[in-house]
């Protein structure tokens, strides 16, 4: 895994593109930080750049960094939060009201990368806009696969079809269900 680890932070530092496994779906990364590289997702997943990105981060040390956020708040599943007032992170992955989908990753390989890369990535499902989210690494669209600069030689046979569950937390404190 060390060698995986490696490669990707080589891919991710020059503003390339990988596809990892996460704690949920085969994602597409970058830096979250180069607008270069989110530039290449949205036109890898032919997808409108007016859509949001989701960004994840190791542990609530690196959430702290990119959000005004106080308190620790754990999830007993994957669980991507839309937090208001984000710093640190391309505008290009903050929606146009000023949030950003965030989430801290419960995976091994990811966890790794992340501490190690020590900057939020962009974690979003290895797909063609309007296809389904493949469930595993062989559903996976050619396009993609060949669009990437690197491609993670890990978990590659197993079943992932478990979207993280979404919320939002609101400027008026309350919190909205988006995807359960």
């Amino acid at each position: 895994m060390e060698t995986e680890v490696n490669k990707c932070i080589e891919v991710l530092g020059n503003g390339g593109l990988i596809l990892y496994p996460t704690d949920t779906v085969w994602g597409i990364g970058c830096d979250a930080t180069i607008d270069s590289a989110i530039r290449k997702i949205f036109k890898l997943k032919q997808r409108s750049d007016s859509k949001a990105l989701i960004s994840i981060v190791s542990s609530y040390e690196q959430l702290k960094k990119v959000t005004h956020i106080t308190k620790e708040i754990s999830f007993e599943k994957p669980t991507t939060v839309i937090y208001n007032k984000i710093v640190g992170i391309s505008k290009l992955a903050i929606s146009a009201d000023g949030t950003a989908a965030i989430r801290i990753v419960n995976d091994n390989f990811c966890q790794q990368l992340l501490s190690r890369f020590n900057k939020p990535i962009i974690s979003t499902s290895a797909n063609i806009s309007k296809e389904d989210t493949p469930s595993c690494f062989n559903d996976i669209n050619q396009k993609i696969i060949d669009g990437v600069d690197y491609v993670v030689n890990h978990r590659k046979d197993e079943i992932m079809n478990k979207s993280s569950s979404i919320i939002k937390f609101e400027k008026s404190g309350n919190i909205t269900i988006i995807r359960k």
